[in-house]
């Protein structure tokens, strides 16, 4: 009699063993069952034929164990038919994945950003050594606990002093969300309210992401440039003139930058796409200036000694000249940003427009700098009027 995996009774007869239990779903795929030695719900297991390399190819499903009894049977059947498509469709099967650290390391092969958050708070902390499926609500919960009590690295002198700040809402989102978009590609979604739910200890902190409300004008960001060194000055000019994130802006080379089409090619960023933008004629003859006689690779932007700038080295001498032009305190390079997005939303440029040449979502502009857009468009208004 052909066994039959679907039956909750019939899996807790079958015997302890190494060797997976296989139920036979069609040609070339089978599904196994491993029972539990500990009284837990057992581990299936899903086999596929490669007629290619006249193999069976497998696959660790886990034990679904967020699930009552008698659905674990269609969800590891749905997975065991999946796997059995991408095999005869000439697929690979990713290299298994075990840990929580293992799946982090998967996520972030191409993603320089999420593995340097990675090798800060995963792979060093005790849920990096989480089974996947054993994962749980209160393993996530309590990594998220620990995120939150660990300070922000403000600054390091030479001689290793740190100064650090309390992590703030919006930097625990940033942090949690990769290792929510890691965990999302190889784990579903447990049970709303109950342990199996592991996606809920990583619910982003609503309203975390202030709005950036300081603003330097073009008076303000004048005076900056007259008092900034001359070393980092066509770094803080090029800040002034596009709405680029300092470090998108900071990564750019020489080749980067395309003279007989006024086109900059924005690589690495926080989207991690790379896109292409048109430059106007002041900010086309800056970019000519920084690019005269380097190589492709050389950093558009270079320091004294050689080096492309980044936030440890453009603080000091940006906060320097924000103190000597009398500006607001809190200015920063990212304040640019803001102030340069500020003043074309102003001018009444097409939301996606702005959201495109600054790399971020319409949604995001919408958001922080509508209103801006509903006084543009009223003020035209008004002028039409006249």
């Amino acid at each position: 009699m052909a066994l039959d995996l679907s039956k909750v009774g019939e899996r807790k007869k079958l015997k302890k063993q190494r060797e997976p239990h296989w139920q036979r779903l069609r040609a070339g795929c089978f599904l196994g069952f491993r029972p539990s030695k500990r009284s837990g719900p057992g581990s299936w297991i899903a086999r596929a034929y490669d007629e290619d390399s006249g193999k069976y190819q497998l696959k660790a499903l886990g034990d679904f164990g967020e699930l009552v009894g008698n659905a674990r049977f269609a969800a590891a059947k749905k997975e065991a038919e999946k796997l059995a498509e991408l095999v005869e469709a000439g697929g690979e099967i990713r290299a298994k994945l075990e840990t929580v650290s293992d799946a982090c390391r998967d996520y972030a092969k191409s993603k320089t950003e999420a593995e340097a958050r990675f090798k800060r708070y995963v792979y060093s902390d005790p849920l990096g050594k989480v089974k996947l499926d054993k994962l749980r609500r209160r393993h996530v919960a309590e990594w998220r606990k620990r995120l939150e009590q660990t300070p922000s690295l403000v600054s390091r002198n030479k001689d290793g002093e740190t100064r650090t700040r309390s992590r703030a809402p919006s930097t625990v989102n940033r942090d949690m969300a990769v290792l929510r978009a890691a965990l999302t590609k190889v784990l579903s979604p447990g049970a709303p309210n109950s342990e199996a739910a592991w996606q809920e200890a990583l619910q982003a902190i609503r309203n975390a992401d202030r709005q950036r409300t300081l603003y330097l004008d073009r008076v303000q960001r004048k005076k900056l440039l007259a008092a900034i060194d001359s070393e980092i000055a066509p770094f803080v000019r090029a800040l002034c003139l596009l709405p680029l994130r300092p470090g998108a802006l900071a990564a750019l080379t020489a080749g980067d930058f395309d003279k007989r089409t006024s086109e900059l090619t924005i690589g690495k960023d926080k989207t991690g796409k790379p896109r292409r933008i048109q430059l106007p004629a002041e900010a086309t003859g800056l970019m000519v200036e920084q690019s005269k006689d380097k190589l492709p690779t050389a950093p558009m932007f270079m320091r004294g000694n050689g080096k492309a700038w980044d936030k440890n080295s453009w603080k000091k001498p940006i906060a320097a000249a924000v103190k000597a032009a009398e500006l607001p305190a809190g200015a920063t390079a990212y304040t640019l940003r803001h102030s340069t997005i500020t003043d074309l939303v102003s001018a009444g440029l097409p939301l996606l427009t702005i959201a495109q040449i600054s790399g971020t979502s319409a949604e995001m502009i919408e958001r922080h700098y509508g209103h801006l857009a509903s006084d543009a468009a009223v003020k035209a208004l008004g002028e039409l009027a006249l």
